[in-house]
């Protein structure tokens, strides 16, 4: 039976269970630490006091920081070095991060990978319920090691609690992936007002600039690019919104993005070019004019003609080879349709 780990386009190493390497950790604490403003405009940031306050030599350092540049959240200093984008509040020195020590991955975090990945695979096809007992026998943990990978799984969104109390992972239905586009499209206009004003400056400016340069080669961005411009607008730019409450209302449907990042390695290209590109790009070309009403319209109209596409994306999957079975996955029984008859135990 042919499985979906071995799709041609799939990520090198996709489902290797590796750690996340040291300087993809650099640039997370990084990227966090500017978006809320602990590394303000004008920080000058460092390889060798960086290298230092992580506890890491300096090549994951250069590489944080040339991921930083690319996504337009740094630029290069005079001299030496990279300043945070934005217009500086104060002379700004070399960070002051307090220390910061790298240490080796805990265990959940070497499988997580793997385990979201193949859970997001298999829901175009059906819904599953998550077994934590299996899981860990699986991969030769502790219970407490899949429960971690469980929490982060309904942290992001990927399974959640039945009336059970089982942990179930909803197949990806139309019905399903409609009703989570509707919570978009209602949600992320009223997250990006909300958002704005914490927004740093410049940041808008630079994802207008990754968009426009993605434009033009759209039509060899990979599955990784896409997803970054996906993030750009759904995530970074979102996440500056200060309402906990909405933004936890917004995980509900955090799935969905994890299901594009799979998806877009899955079946790239299902268009020569991306839509959203240019959907994206109404979006943040009304931000930058201060017109922050027709950006929340142009964000809803985005949203609702992403709906047709993400549903297309799934039933290609969908039609794929099934992946192979996994212990720790029990597929969920169909729902019956609204209307239909059920029998037998109704409890």
């Amino acid at each position: 039976m042919a499985s979906h780990t071995t799709a041609p386009n799939a990520g090198t190493g996709a489902l290797t269970g590796a750690a996340p390497r040291l300087h993809e950790r650099t640039f997370e604490i990084l990227a966090a630490r500017i978006a809320e403003g602990a590394l303000p405009a004008g920080t000058l940031l460092l390889e060798s006091h960086l290298a230092r306050q992580f506890g890491i030599s300096r090549a994951p350092a250069r590489q944080a920081l040339a991921r930083l540049e690319r996504l337009g959240l740094v630029r290069r200093a005079d001299g030496h070095g990279y300043r945070v984008r934005g217009r500086p509040t104060r002379d700004a020195e070399p960070a002051p991060l307090a220390p910061v020590r790298l240490e080796a991955a805990a265990t959940w975090q070497r499988f997580y990978a793997e385990v979201e990945r193949a859970i997001i695979a298999r829901t175009a096809v059906a819904g599953w319920r998550v077994i934590e007992t299996e899981l860990a026998r699986h991969y030769g943990v502790s219970r407490t090691v899949a429960r971690e990978m469980i929490a982060r799984l309904n942290q992001r969104g990927v399974i959640r609690r039945d009336a059970r109390g089982r942990w179930v992972a909803p197949a990806l239905t139309p019905e399903h992936v409609g009703e989570l586009y509707e919570l978009r499209w209602l949600l992320e206009p009223v997250a990006l007002r909300k958002a704005m004003p914490a927004v740093p400056p410049g940041f808008v400016t630079a994802i207008r600039r990754r968009l426009e340069e993605a434009a033009a080669r759209a039509e060899t961005l990979d599955g990784r690019a896409l997803d970054e411009l996906e993030a750009d607008l759904h995530l970074r730019l979102l996440g500056h919104c200060q309402s906990r409450t909405l933004m936890d209302s917004l995980r509900l449907y955090q799935s969905l993005l994890v299901a594009h990042s799979f998806l877009y390695d899955w079946v790239p290209r299902l268009y020569p070019t991306e839509p959203f590109l240019p959907e994206h790009l109404a979006v943040v070309t009304a931000l930058e004019a201060g017109r922050i009403d027709s950006a929340a319209a142009a964000l809803e109209r985005h949203l609702r003609a992403s709906l047709g596409r993400a549903l297309e994306r799934i039933a290609q999957v969908a039609r794929a080879p099934r992946p192979d079975p996994l212990p720790y996955l029990e597929p969920l029984p169909e729902e019956p349709a609204p209307g239909a008859a059920v029998s037998g135990d109704t409890g």
